[in-house]
């Protein structure tokens, strides 16, 4: 007996008849589930002669991602399929400035150079992870998206993320139940630069939280402040004299002169409160 609801085994279907229909595809690939599924649904529609793995790889991009990308091909046995390449978007100063709408910019430089690395290996169709979960999200990477003509079969199957975890369990993909994750600029408020420098601190500060045990979270950049979001369930635990004192201790020697735990829970896009609500892009 098939495992998947009669809705969810026709959305299945329906995403490999999308795939099918285009024949040959290069995944944008950032390490990520929901653009590890569709490179996962590629290689079982089209085929490994069929199918590029692509990764922009910049200063947004954590180490750690990086590596999960390359584990993940790897586990597919597709390692020989899958690139990653160096992008630029925080020369762009449009980029740097960190304006709400920082994704389009970041999304026109990655999805260019994917666009033309695939297309000097024959392949001209670009497709992303972008899935039912993030229609009326505050998300301008899609008008980039849409302008350079990449396609989000997830989307076009009406696939929620909750759905896309649910069948990558059943199809025994390991990042079924990986925590879903954002550049390493999204942690910067609107308005503030962004730096290699702010990225760095980021990314060390991530990776020794991640190093103590926990997995959803986010550290916000605020100068000289550094505010942790963690699950609620984890709050109290960061609170803990002994975990308190070695992140200060730790956080300090990364550059950070405070730190902070926000008492809210973690909320994916959370610095979107920030926005300006009279344009519709307040997402909490």
């Amino acid at each position: 007996m098939d495992p998947l609801s009669t809705e969810l085994r026709n959305k299945y279907d329906n995403l490999q008849s999308i795939i099918r229909s285009y024949k040959k595809v290069a995944v944008a690939f950032s390490g990520g589930l929901d653009s590890g599924f569709v490179l996962f649904a590629a290689l079982k529609t089209l085929g490994r002669e069929n199918i590029l793995a692509v990764t922009a790889d910049s200063e947004s991009l954590a180490r750690d991602e990086l590596s999960c990308a390359e584990r993940f091909a790897k586990q597919l046995g597709i390692e020989d399929r899958h690139h990653s390449i160096k992008t630029r978007e925080i020369e762009n100063p449009d980029y740097a400035a960190n304006p709400s709408n920082r994704c389009f910019f970041c999304k026109i430089e990655t999805h260019k150079r994917i666009g033309e690395y695939a297309l000097s290996r024959g392949f001209d169709i670009i497709v992303d992870g972008s899935n039912a979960s993030d229609i009326g999200d505050h998300r301008p990477g899609r008008e980039a998206a849409k302008r350079l003509g990449v396609r989000s079969p997830l989307q076009e199957a009406d696939l929620s993320k909750d759905e896309i975890r649910e069948i990558a369990k059943l199809e025994g993909l390991q990042i079924w139940d990986k925590p879903q994750s954002a550049c390493l600029a999204s942690r910067v408020p609107y308005g503030e630069r962004i730096t290699p420098e702010k990225l760095a601190m980021i990314e060390a500060a991530e990776k020794y939280l991640r190093e103590l045990g926990l997995k959803q979270f986010r550290v916000r950049h605020h100068g000289h402040i550094a505010r942790i979001e963690v699950e609620e369930g984890d709050i109290g635990r960061l609170l803990d004299r002994s975990v308190r004192d070695k992140i200060n201790s730790e956080f300090r020697n990364i550059g950070f002169t405070w730190v902070a735990v926000d008492l809210k829970p973690f909320e994916s896009g959370s610095l979107n409160v920030l926005l300006n609500t009279e344009d519709g892009t307040d997402d909490g």
